[in-house]
């Protein structure tokens, strides 16, 4: 312990990283049912993120026809969303920090809730829009909190599976949102989107919150009850909490974290890893493809609707499969490579496809080449850029920083969503092989700073991760 002691000391005189030893960096590896209980009630919150994003599109025409929406009306309606939810992503971190992740979450299913309710008594254009900002705001929160909040309460051996768990809740909260949306009114389907919502609020109610924010807080007792609930009963907390307490020790020794701290030089590595990889996340033109993707089966004389429902079924499938089921086997870096590698390879066939169009050649199997374009673009996105980047952003920012620059990339992953939605139309008049080839451009550069930048946070704690990155 004196050992460790002055480890802590050095880190706080010179601002080095503590590391600790190997033989003393083994914590509890045990999960009690409550980690996979309260993981499950807070990826009901992923659901409703998805639910959020997917709503619009099996919905345009039932309320365009039925409230006499004007194209434009409805663009507003679509596009808001992201206004609320970039206002949530700047406000998450800050609110998880102070009413804790359990808190935030529950403030989130609210608003969510609320705004769900708006839609569906909406009589006219006004109310539905402000119904649409509410639950933007309240899954631009909980985009932040919920994968924060999973990282925090799991041990690091099941930590990137139950962390992807966020994303693959979000694509099953998408496809439902196709589905029912087939065979329900638009009215219906806002009700829908309440459900989750209930389940989150009161299920926060029934698991632990995250110890490490109860430490941060100074509620050192219900700290350790917490952990204790989450790693069993039975379950030797004694080194887990240690370091846990140690590291956090060490941080409240340093000042209150602010914007200007997230580019000083100890910082900076965390802020360009996080940022980037939610810049790359959407840049690489996830938006563009899923929006164009049933011109694209039209064109390839399939329906439009059923091409939906595939690529949404291909979402889960993969992401279940893929991510969750490999990301704490292989690693996060190399499902990364494969992912922006895989997305490569799906945008230069999607581009190949136009171009051919453009010049009259090979004109039979241009629909083929545009399908196979998309289905490799949408699976390749799945088992990796989808889910990863949230479970890193979760992983490597110290909990001094995890509000302030959580809130920044949240903020930056919605923008950069918004800009890619803004201006794919523009780019697609200019050219449409020439896009995705801009597209592809992105992947090639998101695979270089993968190489370069992106640590492997495989099989190691939260501390050790931090540590490392300093």
């Amino acid at each position: 312990m004196e050992r460790r002691k002055d480890d802590i000391e050095k880190m706080n005189d010179k601002s080095e990283p503590l590391l600790l030893p190997e033989n003393e960096s083994d914590v509890s590896e045990e999960a009690s049912w409550m980690v996979y209980l309260s993981t499950i009630i807070a990826v009901c919150g992923s659901y409703e993120f998805g639910t959020c994003v997917g709503y619009s599109a099996p919905t345009q025409f039932g309320i365009m026809e039925e409230l006499n929406l004007s194209y434009s009306q409805f663009s507003v309606f679509g596009s808001i969303l992201n206004v609320g939810a970039v206002l949530g992503a700047i406000t998450s971190g800050k609110i998880s920090d102070f009413i804790g992740r359990k808190g935030a979450m529950r403030l989130s299913s609210v608003i969510s809730a609320i705004g769900w309710l708006i839609i569906y008594f909406a009589k006219c254009d006004v109310p539905l829009d402000f119904g649409r900002f509410l639950t933007g705001y309240g899954c631009g929160t909980l985009s932040f909190v919920v994968p924060v909040f999973i990282a925090e309460i799991s041990p690091r051996k099941l930590r990137g599976a139950l962390a992807t768990l966020n994303q693959l809740f979000i694509v099953i909260g998408l496809a439902s949102m196709f589905l029912v949306g087939a065979v329900v009114n638009w009215r219906t389907l806002a009700l829908t989107g309440v459900a989750p919502c209930v389940v989150l609020f009161f299920g926060t109610w029934f698991i632990p919150e995250s110890p490490r924010w109860l430490e941060m807080v100074g509620r050192h007792h219900d700290f350790e009850i917490a952990l204790q609930k989450l790693r069993g009963p039975h379950a030797n907390i004694t080194r887990e909490a240690e370091e846990i307490q140690e590291y956090l020790a060490t941080l409240a020794h340093l000042p209150k974290a602010t914007l200007w701290d997230l580019i000083d030089k100890k910082n900076i590595r965390f802020v360009i890893v996080g940022v980037g990889l939610m810049f790359f996340q959407q840049f690489v033109g996830i938006n563009g493809v899923i929006f164009y993707a049933q011109q694209i089966f039209v064109s390839a004389g399939a329906s439009p609707t059923l091409g939906s429902i595939l690529y949404s079924i291909e979402q889960v499938v993969l992401t279940a499969l893929g991510a969750t089921l490999l990301i704490d086997r292989l690693g996060r870096r190399p499902l990364l490579m494969a992912s922006a590698v895989g997305m490569l390879i799906g945008c230069l066939l999607i581009g190949n496809s136009f171009l051919l169009k453009a010049h009259g050649l090979a004109l039979d199997i241009i629909p083929a080449l545009a399908v196979s374009g998309v289905l490799v673009y949408i699976g390749s996105f799945s088992i990796g850029m989808g889910a990863i980047p949230w479970v890193i952003m979760s992983e490597i920012f110290p909990i001094n920083l995890k509000g302030t620059a959580g809130g920044l990339v949240t903020v930056v992953n919605w923008l950069s969503s918004w800009l890619v939605s803004f201006t794919f139309n523009f780019l697609m008049i200019w050219s449409p092989h020439g896009t995705f080839y801009v597209y592809g451009g992105v992947c090639v550069l998101a695979i270089i700073f993968i190489a370069k930048l992106v640590p492997e946070t495989k099989g190691r704690t939260l501390e050790e991760i931090q540590a490392m990155m300093m």
